[in-house]
């Protein structure tokens, strides 16, 4: 495309230093496109496709090998991991299309397909992918609108767990030396922390908390109890004034017996359960990435000053409603009501 535009200029009256200029090209490159201009025209400046040996593997071969991909490891023998290494793929070419190819090739036709080197999603293998599936199709339009009550909030919420052991993230460090940071060595002690965003389709989104320590003295609870979550979810319905739709997963404080005689005792609540092993499709669990990952590589701090930069994070976001609508939008739940036949 640069070189047709160089002919262009070049047929316009343009010199090689112009239009070197004005491509930011090198002026070497703009006189060898003149003189090659001159020779041939615009014709002679034409791409002739990318240099090197022609790939062995057709078209139709290149989509089959990247469905063959997609499937995994596992679908294709190697199922003691889940790694697809340029080997395997050399190996997997040989198999299916009778063509020999060098690792280093192979991985150069993978990236060419499309593929880069990533790190995978973790997924529950219990997951049953039909029941997702239909919470999504059949639960979920009895969440959003028109389903939900009158001028009512959808809200989800999780809980998560905070250490002064923080999760490792990346940092620079020079080549060949891996940076070292120091953490607590002992685990005793963790901060509790319930959230719960509410949104409504006319309303700026919301987001409540609720912090708990555990010190790790005996006797003393080690996670959150059923009236925590209740208070809660009561603070968030005396903000809104409204009637509450709560989304949240099968933790046993949640479907407790305690908890249902709570959740009866309050007409203006009604409780849906997420699908077993669907954390994705709860937008609480994008907000505890988003502060973890904040935290990342926490130099050793007591539990008290753990809390207080729990408490900072949440108290931070509580003012960017944007920020809250991504977590909501991570989870592909949409809040359009369905379209009228």
């Amino acid at each position: 495309m640069v070189r047709l535009e160089a002919a262009g200029l070049f047929a316009d009256g343009g010199r090689a230093c112009e239009v070197a200029g004005r491509l930011r090209i090198s002026l070497k490159s703009a006189y060898q496109w003149q003189k090659t201009w001159r020779d041939g025209g615009a014709a002679a400046l034409a791409s002739s496709g990318p240099a090197g040996q022609r790939c062995k593997l057709s078209v139709r071969c290149q989509e089959k090998l990247a469905a063959y991909l997609e499937e995994g490891p596992a679908a294709h023998g190697w199922d003691q991991d889940q790694v697809w290494t340029g080997a395997r793929v050399a190996t997997l070419i040989g198999r299916k299309f009778h063509v020999s190819y060098s690792i280093s090739g192979a991985t150069r036709l993978v990236r060419r397909l499309g593929f880069t080197p990533q790190v995978p999603a973790r997924r529950a293998a219990e997951r049953d992918e039909q029941a997702v599936a239909s919470w999504k199709e059949a639960t979920w339009e009895q969440v959003k609108p028109p389903g939900r009550p009158a001028k009512g909030w959808i809200c989800f919420e999780d809980e998560a767990g905070f250490t002064r052991r923080p999760p490792t993230g990346r940092t620079w460090g020079r080549r060949g030396t891996t940076p070292v940071v120091k953490v607590n060595g002992r685990r005793s002690g963790r901060v509790s922390v319930a959230g719960l965003i509410a949104m409504r389709p006319d309303s700026r989104t919301r987001l409540c908390h609720r912090l708990r320590l555990h010190t790790g003295r005996k006797g003393e609870r080690r996670s959150l109890s059923e009236h925590d979550y209740i208070e809660l979810i009561d603070g968030m319905h005396q903000l809104v004034q409204a009637p509450i739709v709560l989304v949240w997963d099968r933790l046993n404080t949640h479907v407790s017996h305690a908890m249902r005689d709570l959740i009866d005792a309050r007409d203006w609540l009604t409780v849906f359960v997420l699908p077993a092993y669907a954390p994705e499709l709860n937008a609480v669990e994008y907000l505890w990435a988003h502060i973890k990952r904040s935290l990342a590589n926490l130099a050793s701090v007591t539990l008290d000053r753990l809390e207080t930069l729990v408490r900072n994070r949440l108290k931070r976001l509580q003012y960017h409603p944007d920020t809250l609508n991504g977590f909501v939008a991570g989870t592909g739940l949409s809040l359009d009501p369905p379209p009228s036949p």
